[in-house]
């Protein structure tokens, strides 16, 4: 099964979406990768999504992505002697180390590292942004807050600290139980939550070895200041909107957004736009003509991947969500304006063999206006590379390692699929070819380019490009 559009869709499963026969019926509507979120799923659950994720792709005979996602960590008040309490705007609100029930007056916040960290003049944001305090006098073991906006607190509500970089790791320790439980079931991907730093990659990277690849979820002001860092040590990157729009003046979202995408195009690493995408359609049908407008700037940046969140996962309408997300990917697409935009915003390649050998397929390929692009691609590398160029033409991605495949899956423009690695030169063009056939991209007599590392095998080393004709019998080059 070939996609008709070059982004990607990711789906979320969850309670509407957790059987096999959903799974499928989601991938068939169009979702490329599945995202399990950890914050809501304990381990036997998530070994079983991944048994049924691994289950349709074996039916189906197409390479699909897992992601998981790592809850990160959750900063939250205490409790209250009544539950919630009502406050008023101008009103002192102490936040402090007394585990004591709260009041009107305070409440207990669990977290000495927040306590430790706030200083005068930082906001502390409640529930989501719904109460706004800001910090007056802070000495380690309480926080004097005036209340700026809001009138009510209540139990455990999430604290969000826009302006404070607080000294803690991204990993809690329910986090490192599930790095290590999700690696043990051959996930692919590993988001990782409320990055702040670069350095905030090392712990899951050491864990990882390798096994999956690591997403930066960018939804911190301070991650957003040091984005260059942190995409340098990212294997792709998501643009987590909901918590940005917390923690960042909601306005300034879509400038971030592209200020994201770009630069992960830049450098080459996926990146994933996300939250809120068909929000109305986890009770609804159909979209809001506004999401709709919200999908289509995704798609038209760019991004690699576009992601449901509760509309797949615990929406009433899952299938109808992705099928979708689906036709406005490939109507944008289709758009006589798209290739416009998309040629406008591509980068200068890099000085490596890889990139002037991606660069050159490409303006070649749309020149002659050849059929596909074929790359052969172990480590994924080179699939990365030519996706980057953001060709008019699909890219069929080649590679004799499944999970490989499956990265790549979130990858924009490629077509992945798993085949033994090729004999010798002549072998590696007629299989190119013959898949270009088999797979609906070519017809004989039509051209593909080929493009791989010579001496085969050796990882990195994409320094062959090849123009060949697919024969009249589909099955070698020419």
């Amino acid at each position: 099964m070939r996609r008709s559009r070059k982004v990607k869709i990711l789906a979320t499963l969850g309670p509407a979406s957790s059987d096999e026969a959903m799974i499928r019926r989601l991938f068939e509507a169009g979702a490329d990768v599945f995202r399990i979120n950890m914050s809501h799923t304990d381990h036997p659950s998530m070994q079983e999504l991944v048994r049924r994720i691994r289950s349709v792709e074996k039916e189906v005979g197409r390479p699909i992505g897992i992601l998981a996602d790592l809850q990160g960590p959750k900063l939250r008040v205490g409790k209250f002697a009544d539950k919630s309490v009502a406050l008023e705007v101008g009103q002192t609100f102490t936040l402090d180390d007394d585990p004591t029930p709260g009041d009107a007056t305070r409440v207990h916040l669990p977290h000495p590292e927040i306590l430790a960290s706030v200083q005068a003049g930082h906001r502390l944001l409640i529930d989501d942004g719904k109460l706004q305090l800001l910090a007056e006098e802070a000495d380690g073991k309480s926080i004097i807050c005036r209340v700026v906006a809001g009138t009510k607190i209540s139990d455990k509500k999430g604290v969000s600290l826009p302006d404070t970089d607080l000294p803690v790791g991204a990993l809690t320790e329910k986090d490192r139980l599930d790095l290590d439980a999700v690696l043990t079931t051959g996930v692919d991907w590993i988001a990782l939550s409320f990055i702040q730093r670069p350095e905030d990659l090392a712990e899951a990277r050491k864990v990882a070895r390798g096994r999956a690849l690591l997403m930066s979820k960018i939804e911190k002001p301070q991650a957003v200041t040091r984005l260059a860092e942190i995409i340098e040590l990212s294997d792709a990157l998501m643009v987590a909107r909901g918590d940005l729009g917390v923690e960042m003046p909601i306005e300034a979202v879509p400038g971030i957004q592209k200020q994201i995408t770009r630069a992960a195009r830049r450098a080459g690493k996926p990146v994933v736009v996300a939250t809120q995408m068909l929000e109305s359609m986890i009770e609804a049908p159909v979209p809001t003509r506004a999401e709709v407008s919200d999908v289509s700037i995704a798609v038209f940046e760019g991004a690699d991947a576009i992601m449901l969140s509760a509309e797949s996962a615990a929406g009433k309408y899952p299938v109808e969500a992705v099928s979708m997300m689906n036709k406005i990917a490939e109507r944008v697409e289709r758009d006589p304006t798209y290739s416009g935009i998309i040629n406008a915003q591509r980068s200068e390649p890099e000085a490596t063999g890889a990139d002037a050998i991606s660069l050159a397929s490409r303006q070649i390929a749309e020149t002659l206006k050849l059929a596909a692009i074929v790359t052969y691609t172990a480590s994924g590398t080179t699939g990365l590379r030519a996706a980057r160029e953001r060709p008019q033409v699909p890219i069929i991605a080649l590679s004799p390692v499944v999970e490989t495949a499956r990265r790549l899956s979130l990858v924009w423009g490629t077509h992945c699929v798993v085949t033994p690695d090729a004999a010798d030169l002549d072998d590696m063009v007629n299989r190119a070819c013959r898949i270009a056939h088999s797979e609906a991209f070519g017809s004989p007599g039509d051209r593909v380019i080929v493009t791989a590392g010579v001496p085969l095998r050796t990882p990195g080393a994409t320094n062959m490009l090849r123009i060949a004709y697919i024969g009249s019998d589909g099955l070698r080059g020419l």
